[in-house]
């Protein structure tokens, strides 16, 4: 083994170690629950680019090393989303969620597995990316995105910003400061209880159809006075197996069954989610599903949201590093 080698090991271990090990550092002036960084020695990784350099150029992976980029929900979606950037070369990633893993999130989920059941999802995601990317620095917060605590983070400080999380007032919070920031931001529409991976675009929020998630997000975006979003969502209509209890109910009025919550609280509406359905109960009043107030969750399989959360960094990616689409 050469000494680049060995170096690499040695760093990936210790990232993987401080993984392990939460800390309260920015808890303390954030307020909020757990947040960690790890970072790893600035390692050449001249062969992990190889691949990357010989498809974008050498200019564009050094562009990509000095970038910062957070994700907002680290999921099904998001998850992915993560893993991509940090493969991509991304210096540095910020992972936004307050979840642990568990056995439902197996069937989709790429930090879900019988070993990491139970974990915190920004442990497992902190750990995996340090392996892949011994030099991305990451910095990790155990903490629920709400407009309650959008201020404690300062969006100024990203390059671009992944919206996939799966509350309304949580990612119109999130779209609202990184206008506000001047720092782009892409977000999903709804990837729960769709089985075409095919039928997901790339488009501005204000022209989608359809997707009865983009359908509420476009009317609060109006009365935010935004303009314009790039979002990831399909045309496809929503699959539901009628256990929800409210099918008839959803099948009869269609996607203007779909209400949303006002800063967070549901008001006796039902709960729009970010990962697929209208088929949820309301929720409680600080936003969160408590209860009888817990959510029903969509329909989902292992190949759909996968495409969603690559389709999101890749966008990232390309803007970046100058690529336009055409």
């Amino acid at each position: 083994m050469d000494k680049q080698a060995e170096r690499a090991k040695t760093s990936v271990r210790k990232a993987a170690e401080q993984a392990n090990l939460p800390t309260d550092q920015h808890a303390k002036s954030a307020n909020i629950s757990t947040t960690q960084e790890t970072e790893s020695a600035n390692i050449p990784a001249t062969q992990e680019t190889e691949r990357t350099r010989l498809l974008v150029g050498e200019a564009a992976v050094r562009a990509l090393a000095q970038k910062r980029v957070a994700v907002f929900g680290i999921g099904g979606v998001g998850g992915y989303a993560a893993e991509a950037l940090a493969r991509a070369g991304v210096g540095a990633i910020d992972l936004v969620d307050d979840d642990k893993v568990a056995l439902s999130d197996i069937n989709r989920q790429i930090y879900a597995l019988h070993s990491t059941v139970g974990m915190f999802k920004t442990d497992v995601a902190a750990r995996r990316i340090a392996d892949i990317s011994p030099a991305c620095k990451i910095t990790a917060y155990r903490t629920f995105f709400l407009p309650s605590n959008a201020d404690e983070l300062d969006f100024s400080v990203y390059d671009y910003v992944v919206d996939a999380i799966d509350t309304v007032a949580g990612k119109l919070a999130i779209i609202g400061k990184a206008k506000r920031a001047g720092v782009p931001v892409v977000s999903a529409m709804g990837a729960g209880n769709k089985l075409d991976p095919c039928a997901f675009e790339v488009a501005d929020i204000f022209s989608t159809s359809v997707c009865p998630l983009a359908k509420v997000m476009r009317k609060k975006l109006r009365e935010m006075g935004v303009d314009s979003l790039k979002v990831v969502y399909s045309k496809e209509e929503p699959r539901c197996d009628g256990s929800c209890g409210i099918a008839a109910a959803c099948a009869e009025a269609g996607s203007d069954a779909v209400r949303v919550e006002v800063n967070g609280v549901a008001a006796g509406d039902e709960r729009v989610e970010a990962d697929g359905a209208a088929c949820a109960e309301p929720v409680a009043k600080n936003g969160r599903p408590q209860g009888k107030g817990k959510k029903r969750s969509p329909g989902s399989i292992s190949f759909v949201p996968p495409v969603v959360g690559f389709i999101l960094a890749g966008e990232v990616i390309k803007d970046l590093i100058g690529i336009n689409r055409k």
